[in-house]
């Protein structure tokens, strides 16, 4: 047997004082929202938008997120634990985020700011998902940094003991695997975003980014822990599930894109 090289037993607080603790989740939560302002801020100021659109977006956007992975959590994971105790879907700072359920509520948030700012749904989700995948990225850092959602026992070197865990065999560090994936998926889109002599058609954007982060995550659920024990009579896990028809969607968004272009071409 091949021993991990990486025994992982970083503690999840960065320091507490009394009962408050500041953990390194939530700091990151809170950066990829200051970031996701500040790389949206450049878009407002290069499109020209009113001042104030970028201010009520970012709070639609975090409503709809927060609101949309906690609900997801306990509707696609545990629903008949928290629909008996339903006060228990307020108790966020137990843990238990789903994204996609976050996915649900930003697409939901989106869709009403865009009704209150008389805007193109697809217009305003092909700039957001630019900030949403760099989130993507620093979340899954703050699952490792918790321990949390690892993968299945493997042999390769670069597997991780998460002994906070009390695990012995090291385990696909699959919260860097999806972590450095949505990296990627932020430098593309950015670019593409960048490019100044390629203008998308609206929803191109927001389809690549359905495609690259649930493709993503359908595959490297593969090799992933059950998160709840009803996964473990699955042939595809709830992940998996989900996916699936978000990266349909991200076709269909490309597919639609492409063919208004091409009936503009020869009308």
């Amino acid at each position: 047997m091949i021993l991990a090289t990486i025994h992982w037993n970083v503690n999840p607080e960065i320091f507490r004082i009394g009962n408050f603790a500041i953990r390194y989740y939530g700091v990151l939560w809170a950066l990829s929202f200051y970031l996701g302002y500040l790389i949206f801020n450049r878009f407002v100021k290069k499109e020209g938008l009113p001042e104030d659109f970028l201010d009520s977006l970012t709070v639609y956007t975090a409503i709809g997120t927060i609101v949309g992975a906690r609900l997801g959590h306990c509707l696609f994971y545990q629903p008949a634990d928290y629909l008996s105790h339903p006060i228990d879907i307020l108790k966020i700072w137990q843990g238990g985020l789903a994204s996609h359920g976050a996915a649900v509520g930003i697409i939901t948030a989106i869709f009403l700011f865009s009704r209150k700012w008389k805007v193109s749904w697809t217009y305003v989700m092909d700039r957001l998902v630019v900030t949403v995948a760099l989130a993507g990225f620093l979340i899954r850092i703050g699952n490792l940094m918790n321990s949390e959602i690892y993968g299945v026992e493997t042999s390769l070197p670069w597997g991780f003991v998460f002994e906070r865990k009390r695990e012995i065999f090291p385990k696909h560090p699959t919260q860097l695997y999806e972590a450095f994936m949505y990296l990627i998926i932020f430098v593309i889109l950015y670019l593409v975003y960048n490019k100044s002599n390629f203008k998308p058609k609206q929803g191109v954007l927001f389809g690549l980014f359905l495609i690259g982060v649930f493709f993503s995550r359908f595959v490297i659920e593969f090799i992933k822990e059950p998160q709840v024990e009803f996964e473990k009579s699955m042939s595809l896990n709830m992940g998996q599930w989900l996916s699936i028809p978000l990266v349909l969607a991200g076709i269909g968004f490309i597919a639609y894109a492409y063919y208004q272009k091409r009936k503009e071409r020869y009308n």
